[in-house]
């Protein structure tokens, strides 16, 4: 899935206020939750939770993509943070995470969740990207720069 279908300008928040891995987790779920009817926010909490107790999703240069599969979900969702502040997400590279982009995925479409992430992960690669995803004000900036990117 190409990330301009699956981001939304309402899936995106620039400055987002959290403290911890888990305080982000827990802003990613109840965000989604509002988003779409299908996600239950403690039910994805623990999901996310579970897959980061299988490895931190903080792939390293200030960058997580939290993800996981959900019963129930009925299509890819996602949101793109930016962080207020920088957090401890237990990255591969040690730095703390200031872009988030998590990814729920149907249980059922594991290709399509494999594909989703490889696109997010490249995206998310290029520094000059990176550089102008921290550079926003805005959600729309955020939104706009992203699916620009894209």
């Amino acid at each position: 899935m190409n990330i301009a279908q699956l981001l939304t300008p309402d899936a995106t928040y620039c400055n987002a206020a959290a403290v911890s891995k888990k305080r982000v987790l827990e802003f990613v779920s109840s965000f989604l939750a509002r988003h779409a009817s299908c996600i239950d926010a403690d039910a994805l909490y623990q999901a996310l939770l579970e897959r980061e107790r299988l490895g931190s999703t903080g792939i390293g240069e200030g960058i997580a993509i939290p993800h996981c599969r959900l019963p129930g979900c009925d299509r890819i969702t996602g949101v793109l943070l930016k962080l207020e502040q920088p957090v401890d997400f237990d990255a591969v590279d040690n730095v703390p995470v200031d872009l988030v982009f998590a990814l729920v995925v149907p249980d059922e479409q594991n290709d399509e969740h494999l594909q989703t992430l490889a696109a997010i992960a490249a995206l998310l690669e290029d520094p000059e990207v990176r550089s102008q995803l921290r550079r926003c004000g805005s959600d729309e900036d955020l939104y706009r720069r992203a699916v620009a990117s894209a």
